[in-house]
């Protein structure tokens, strides 16, 4: 896909982006990340220039043992994984916990030359893996919402959908770690509404959410517009478009991702960009799929004048 931009434009965004904040290493962004609260989040960022960092989501190579589906994503180039539970039988998360441990993982990626970024738990939940996730040095936990309501039970529901994750908070501050909501279709996160109604009930530093463009877009809604409203709450981004199989991809399916590039510069984004889709195809389609989408998400970032 080809992008065109008025002078006049690139003078606006590169201005934009150079409000952003480097790229920096998952241990630093945890401990930066310690402080924020409602009151931090219209914080002016500081100057430096924000940098697209990016990541793989192990369920993608869910065929490969964990070993293979790390060095099939560092190969590719990208700087982190995101290791899925037994979602659509994943087996990743698992084999970790049950075969590895948290020296064996750390070992493979070491030699890989990955850093850990994040574990989906959508099945088994947090708190059986919080403790793993600890011991590997922290990180970002992915998860889903609850079911939906009617808009008038929104801000109440949301209330008492927070007041649950208590015991699960309470396990991310022990072991140096955050939880990001995912949105969903047919769930209580779902829509642009429901994620300023959890943006302004939230004061937890280490809750946050996990934005699914695939999911905003099936609404008719706006992915730039979902990322503003999360701003500083934003601790995770699937690069992800509503379509059928790798038109899914960034570059793949007809969404110019461009702008969510400049959304998530603007909002000062502190984490990784994800490539993302399901159903996934053969480890070696698979493989070339996502290099192409890292290549053409770096293409994104270099027209607005951001590096990687």
């Amino acid at each position: 896909m080809s992008h065109s931009y008025h002078d006049s434009d690139n003078k606006v965004l590169r201005r934009n982006v150079l409000r952003g904040v480097a790229g920096l290493s998952a241990g630093v962004l945890a401990r930066t990340a310690l402080g924020w609260t409602s009151s931090h989040l219209n914080e002016q960022p500081p100057t430096s220039p924000w940098k697209l960092r990016l990541s793989a989501s192990s369920i993608n190579f869910s065929s490969l043992r964990i070993e293979e589906a790390c060095k099939r994503i560092a190969e590719l180039g990208f700087e982190a994984i995101d290791i899925w539970s037994a979602h659509a039988g994943c087996p990743h998360l698992d084999e970790v916990k049950n075969r590895l441990n948290s020296d064996g993982l750390l070992r493979v990626l070491k030699e890989c030359g990955l850093k850990l970024y994040a574990f989906s738990v959508y099945q088994g939940g947090y708190l059986r893996y919080a403790e793993l996730l600890g011991q590997c040095g922290g990180g970002v936990a992915v998860r889903g919402s609850a079911s939906p309501c009617e808009p008038n039970e929104l801000v109440q529901r949301m209330k008492d959908f927070l007041e649950s994750l208590k015991p699960e908070l309470e396990k991310a501050e022990m072991f140096n770690s955050y939880l990001a909501i995912e949105n969903h279709g047919h769930a209580l996160l779902d829509s642009c509404d429901s994620l300023k109604a959890f943006v302004d009930l939230n004061t937890h530093p280490r809750l946050g959410v996990a934005l699914a463009p695939y999911h905003i877009l099936a609404r008719g809604e706006s992915v730039e517009t979902a990322i503003h409203i999360c701003g500083r709450q934003l601790f995770y981004f699937y690069a992800w478009q509503y379509g059928n199989g790798l038109n899914q991809l960034p570059g793949y399916g007809g969404v110019d991702c461009t702008p969510w590039i400049k959304a998530l510069a603007e909002v000062s984004y502190k984490w990784y960009v994800n490539p993302f889709m399901h159903q996934e195809p053969s480890p070696d389609e698979m493989s070339a799929a996502l290099s192409n989408s890292r290549k053409y998400l770096i293409k994104c970032a270099e027209s607005l004048g951001i590096g990687s």
